[in-house]
This record gives structure tokens, C-alpha cells and sequence, in this order.
């Protein structure tokens, strides 16, 4: 049935009538994400219709038919006029069982409660459906969301998310993600006047089972534990999204410490959790890597100060074991070889950052990543452990990628040039050298602890033959100049340089020298004031 034909229907039609007809439209473009454009102005229409209907005292049944609908109308931008109003989004909001402020989340948690049937559950999962297209899709919408003090109802249902049925909570989660990621002033309201980052660790800590054995730490796990069911997880990932959005502000105080504390034990409690799927535990490792990574880095000692326990990695007192399982996840996104800027930068960043601040977990990984060096004859970049995989990645198309992998073993290496060329050769670490102008060599800026080094003897004794450009032992190459005649050398070194001259004065390379400092500049610069340093040896 076209659209002219269900609106002039509706206009005449009982509560039967029209869920029969809404219901007809639904079925019919279930699977419709692209919308005709000539038929803008009937769609607009029927939003306005079925808010009409949804304004009246109509049976569960027939609102969920109607919300079924304006969801269906809602994936199209163009039509949220009638929707993205105080009058439409209070309908959508007191559908879904949210009140008008704070003060009601007495009455809202009383009302949840009292959700007995399965129609009326499906009516507010329905209008929150329709409220997180609404939100996401119009900005006139998100406007109103503030106007109407949405964030403060959602606080309010947060309160009372241990009686929540599944949907329910993962909508509201879901809407308040969105309300966060798309307004950040409803952002900074959230934070300070709501405490919202509180609320969401305390649905945290209900949704992965928390049980609390001391201030920041979490019960370990079962081994024979069955897996985070699979509700749970999906509803964790939008809380940790949310928690994402909120965290992101660089301004905290002391309350805002102990919280991110908490935080980081709850964590580090879901590292160790298993879901249903690989695919699951993935995605939830990944969401907790994302915003440890908004957490202050002095947060991270919780994920290792936990008692060490038998068959567990332990370094110098310290329980290793959340920590390997983010190596673990690392190597596995590099593995996958694709999405490395989404996927990848963000472990590699955390682990960068809880390196240079936590000397455990810096000389920890670097046992992991960077053993002893015994075998030099195979280039650094060759192979299957996870240093040769970084290594490789020190040279990778993306700039992202490439400064923060090197970034990483620079760190590791404790910020020295030399102990970093030893494990990845010159040519391999040139651009994060240049971009640190430390081309010359010497540290980077952070002060690490003074514990040496140790060569093995494999390496003190291949040391002398290494080439230090491609950071191996390379078999001896037969000399090409060995047979040449003086007059053959001269000609091909006059050769040589010609070429190199013509390709400099057509500016497809520039010859480039290193300056005192340990930064690149063009060759020219790099000669001025040369001869007049060294003239005392010249003078007669």
C-alpha cells in the first residue's frame, strides 16, 4: 500500500485500523535504510500522524505498532521535524519510561519494577530505539535533549539499573553514549552535576559480577568460571563507550582519582573475564584498552598490584598477568595485519605510556619484546617473533602507525639511540630519529632508572660485524670496484656525482645534512661556520 493511501486511512481509522495499517507499512520496509526523496513530505506526515496517535490513551499494543513505525522513519534525517520538538521527544521520553528529571527516579525505578508484560517492556525498548535514532540523527533533537534535561533523567534511570530487563538497559546505555558522544556540553553536566562516572562504574561493577577483596581489587575469576553471558557483555560495551566519552576531559580532582582507580580494578577484572565468543572477549578487550587509556597513567600500578598467585606472570613482585594479556591482544591486532590505526595504536599507546611511568611494567614487556639479542645474522625485520612484527611496522605507510611503534621499542629501550639501533637497525629507526632530533644519537627527555643492560656473549662477539644500518651480520658481498682501474673509479665516482647533482638542481631529491643538534637540515646549512671552526689548523 502506498503512503497516500495509509495516510488518508489513518485519518478516519480506529486503534484496529491503524495497527493494521502501521503495521502493514513496517513489514514492508523493515529493511529500509534508503528512503525515496518524493515521498519526503508523506513520510513527514506520517511521523506527525503517528505522534498524534501516540498522544491519545491507545493500548500497549497499538503504541508499540506506532513506535515500530516512527523507528522505521526515523533512519531518514530528512522527516524528524515533527519528532525533533519539546512535544515529540516528550512523547518518545514518557514512552520509554523516563522522567522529566532527578527527582523522579523514585518513581521510575517503581515503574520499571512494574513492567509485568512483555508488551510493555517491548514499548519501552521500542521508544528508546526511536529516541537513540532521533538523537543520533538530528540536531535539532540533541538540542531538545538538553532543553528537556534528559541527561538528568538518565542518571536517574542508572540508579535503578539492577532492575532493568535486558533491552531496556542497553538502550538507555546506548542513549547515553550518544548523548555524550554528540554534545559535549551535555558531556561536562554529566560528569560534574551527575556523577555520572560514578553511576556507570557502579553498573559496571553489576553487569561483570565485581565482587571486591580489597580497595582496588577485584576477585579473581574462577578458572572453571562459565563465560560473561553474552546480555552482559553487550551491555558492559555501551556503558565502557560511555565511560569512554565522559573520561575524555583533561581537568579531574581528588574524587575523580580514587573513582578512575576503581576504574582501572574493574578493568583489569575484565581482561581476565571470557565471554561466549573470541570475537566478544576481543571487542570487550579492546573497549577496555580504549579507555585505560583516558585514565591518568599513574592509575595503571592497579592492574599490577594485585597478590601474585601460582601459574600467573609475575615480574619483580608484581602480578603480570593483565598486562601480558594486552600483549597478547597487541599481537593479535598486528596479526590481523588490517585497521592498524583503530585497532593497533591505541594498545600500543597505553602500553607506551604504562612503560615510561611504571618501571615494572616497562623492564616486564621488554622481556617479552626485546629478550637478549643471541641470533644477528636475520635483519630485524624478518621473522615471526614480536619484535620482528614491530619492527616491521617502524616502516608502515601510516605515520600513526609507524611513530607509535617506534615510539613503543624507543621506550623499552629506555629512550636511548643506542640500545634502540641495536634491536632494530639505523635504517629501520631513522624517521622517529629525525622526528626526535636525535639523528646524532644520544637519550630522550624522561629519566629512567640506571639498571644496565646485558649483551649475551652471541652478541658481544658478533657486535663488531653488524652492520648498523640494517641491524645484522651481513654475509661478506663481493667488492665491485675490486677490478677496477684508478681511472674507472674516477670516472664512475664523477658518474655518480653528476647524477646526484642534476637530480638536487631538479628538486626530486635535496641533499640533507645532520646539524649539531641532532636535526635534519639542508646540506648547505649544515657546512656554514665549518671551515672557520677548523681555520686555527690551516693558518701558517
Amino acid at each position: 500500500m502506498d503512503l497516500n493511501g495509509i495516510l488518508s486511512q489513518l485519518e478516519s481509522a480506529n486503534e484496529v485500523d491503524t495497527v493494521r495499517l502501521l503495521h502493514q507499512y513496517s513489514q514492508e520496509n523493515t529493511q529500509t535504510f534508503t528512503f525515496d526523496q518524493k515521498e519526503e513530505a508523506l513520510r513527514i506526515k506520517l511521523c506527525q500522524s503517528v505522534l498524534t496517535v501516540l498522544g491519545r490513551q491507545v493500548q500497549p499494543s497499538c503504541q508499540k505498532t506506532c513506535l515500530e513505525t516512527l523507528r522505521i522513519l526515523s533512519r531518514d534525517k530528512r522527516v524528524l521535524g515533527p519528532v525533533a520538538t519539546v512535544e515529540g521527544m516528550l512523547v518518545l521520553t514518557g514512552m520509554a519510561m523516563l522522567g522529566s528529571g532527578e527527582e523522579d527516579w523514585h518513581k521510575q525505578e517503581t515503574t520499571q519494577d512494574g513492567l509485568q508484560s512483555e508488551e510493555e517492556k517491548s514499548v519501552v525498548v521500542e521508544a528508546l530505539k526511536c529516541l537513540c535514532n532521533v538523537v543520533y540523527n538530528s540536531a535539532a533533537a540533541q538540542q531538545v535533549c538538553v532543553d528537556i534535561q534528559l541527561a538528568s533523567s538518565l542518571c536517574a534511570s542508572l540508579r535503578s539499573a539492577h532492575t532493568w530487563p535486558h533491552e531496556v538497559g542497553l538502550f538507555i546505555l546506548r542513549l547515553f553514549f550518544l548523548l555524550s558522544a554528540l554534545r559535549p556540553d551535555v558531556r561536562r553536566v554529566l560528569r560534574k552535576d551527575c556523577h555520572a562516572v560514578r553511576l556507570l562504574t557502579e553498573v559496571l561493577e553489576h553487569t561483570l559480577y565485581v565482587h571486591w577483596v580489597g580497595t582496588y581489587e577485584a576477585a579473581r575469576p574462577e578458572p572453571q568460571a562459565l563465560p560473561l553471558p553474552a546480555e552482559n557483555n553487550e551491555r558492559a560495551m555501551e556503558a565502557l563507550k560511555a565511560l569512554f566519552n565522559l573520561t575524555l576531559s583533561e581537568s579531574r580532582n581528588e574524587e575523580d582519582h580514587h573513582q578512575f582507580r576503581l576504574l582501572a580494578a574493574i578493568l583489569r577484572h575484565l581482561l581476565m573475564l571470557k565471554t561466549e565468543t573470541e570475537e566478544k572477549t576481543e571487542e570487550a578487550h579492546s573497549h577496555a584498552v580504549n579507555l585505560l587509556n583516558n585514565l591518568p597513567v599513574s592509575c595503571l600500578d592497579v592492574l599490577i598490584d594485585v597478590p601474585v598467585q601460582g601459574g600467573v606472570e609475575e615480574y619483580g613482585g608484581k602480578n603480570m598477568e593483565a598486562v601480558q594479556v594486552l600483549l597478547d591482544f597487541m599481537e593479535r591486532r598486528i596479526d590481523k595485519g588490517s585497521n592498524y590505526k583503530e585497532g593497533l595504536t591505541p594498545v600500543l599507546s597505553l602500553l607506551t605510556e604504562g612503560s615510561r611511568c611504571h618501571r615494572e611494567i616497562r623492564r616486564y614487556i621488554k622481556t617479552q619484546v626485546l629478550p637478549p639479542l643471541k641470533d644477528v645474522k636475520i635483519r630485524p625485520e624478518v621473522g615471526t617473533t614480536i619484535r620482528n612484527k614491530l619492527v616491521r611496522l617502524m616502516t608502515h605507510v601510516d605515520m600513526g602507525v609507524k611513530q607509535t611503534a617506534a615510539e613503543f621499542l624507543f621506550v623499552l629501550c629506555k629512550e636511548s639511540v643506542d640500545n634502540l639501533l641495536k634491536y632494530t637497525g639505523y635504517g629501520n629507526a631513522a624517521g622517529l630519529l629525525v622526528a626526535r632530533g636525535l639523528l646524532a644519537g644520544g637519550r630522550g627527555e624522561t629519566q629512567y632508572s640506571e639498571d644496565e643492560d646485558s649483551d649475551t656473549d652471541e652478541y658481544k662477539s658478533a657486535k663488531p660485524f653488524i652492520n648498523p644500518i640494517t641491524g645484522h651480520v651481513e654475509e661478506p658481498m663481493p667488492n665491485p670496484i675490486e677490478e677496477m682501474t684508478e681511472e674507472q673509479k674516477e670516472y664512475e665516482a664523477e658518474k655518480l656525482a653528476n647524477m646526484f647533482d642534476k637530480l638536487s638542481r631538479q628538486n626530486v631529491i635535496r641533499p640533507m645534512g645532520v646539524r649539531p643538534d641532532g636535526t635534519l637540515a639542508p646540506l648547505e646549512e649544515t657546512l656554514i661556520g665549518r671551515p672557520e671552526e677548523n681555520s686555527d689548523t690551516d693558518s701558517d
